[in-house]
């Protein structure tokens, strides 16, 4: 096996919120599993694709897909923070590559991560930096947002890179599935929130625990029944999942952002860095399997919960 695929939900609230049922627990075990799978696979490289939240990324400059050369964890949300371990020559190959194929990809050589990227890697290998890592961000958050056809193009050239790499590759997708967190939309945002989607990065430590209290009463008066955010779904999730199992990535060319928010909330978007990761790994596997390792949603953390991986 030279390629292998993994996506997974995140949740801020999963570092400090306990859910019913043991979900918590059953979550949490299956990311254990998956790094132990990981590290039995062991990777010359692995590419990752996630969101950002407002923390990387702001509307002064908002590229579709970011390819960063040298990135660093904030480490928000009790995050594991500091320096990727990011091979620049590499990942500087990855942005020609993609450029080759007509995808157009913004590179950053000071990329700022938050837990998009880190939540995956802090609880499947418990490090930041124990394997080489091309950090790929995707545009889910601020609209305009790359459509999900684009999305799989993009997928679709990594795929087509790590193949002339031959090298072992890993290529991860971190995001959704449903949820709909608290997130200012430019269209109807007052002044002090157009500043922050402007201009919002480095805020001091009061600045962010105001963020994510926000985060944390949203999800009280959801699992409460008290508010209006859209509740996950989890037929929304198991159809996201049925696509990329099936190997019918091109069903996802058509999908809406109208459609995607309605059913999958304003965080269903996140699922396009699911299909940029099966894209790439049915371009040097085009025969792969996928299973489905854990699934369900979580009320009190807002979201649809799955982990797949696939070789």
């Amino acid at each position: 096996m030279q390629y292998a695929v993994v996506c997974a939900s995140h949740s801020p609230l999963v570092s400090e919120r306990d859910a019913a049922d043991g979900a918590k627990e059953r979550y949490t075990e299956s990311m254990r599993d998956v790094g132990e799978w990981i590290r039995a696979f062991n990777p010359d490289i692995v590419i990752q694709f996630a969101p950002d939240h407002y923390n990387g990324f702001f509307y002064d400059v908002m590229p579709s897909f970011c390819i960063g050369t040298s990135a660093f964890a904030i480490g928000d949300w009790q995050g594991l923070k500091g320096s990727l371990n990011v091979p620049t020559e590499v990942a500087l190959q990855a942005v020609e590559a993609v450029r080759d194929a007509d995808v157009d990809v913004s590179v950053s050589f000071d990329m700022q991560v938050d837990h998009g990227f880190g939540q995956f890697l802090q609880m499947t290998l418990g490090s930041l930096i124990e394997f080489p890592l091309i950090p790929i961000m995707i545009n889910c958050a601020a609209p305009p947002m790359p459509s999900f056809r684009r999305s799989r193009l993009l997928g679709q050239a990594i795929g087509r890179f790590a193949k002339a790499q031959g090298k072992r590759a890993l290529f991860v997708g971190s995001g959704g599935l449903s949820h709909d967190p608290p997130m200012p939309v430019w269209e109807n945002a007052d002044e002090p929130q157009r500043n922050f989607l402007l201009r919002g990065r480095n805020p001091s430590a009061e600045q962010r625990r105001a963020r994510e209290n926000r985060v944390r009463n949203a999800a009280l008066l959801h699992s409460g029944g008290h508010d209006n955010v859209i509740a996950p779904s989890a037929n929304w999730d198991r159809r996201v999942i049925e696509l990329l199992r099936d190997r019918d990535l091109e069903r996802f060319d058509d999908w809406q952002d109208s459609d995607v928010t309605r059913c999958g909330g304003a965080g269903g978007h996140e699922i396009r860095t699911w299909i940029a990761a099966f894209a790439a790994m049915a371009e040097v596997s085009p025969d792969y399997e996928a299973d489905v390792r854990y699934h369900e949603v979580v009320a009190k953390w807002l979201t649809g919960m799955a982990v797949v991986r696939g070789s």
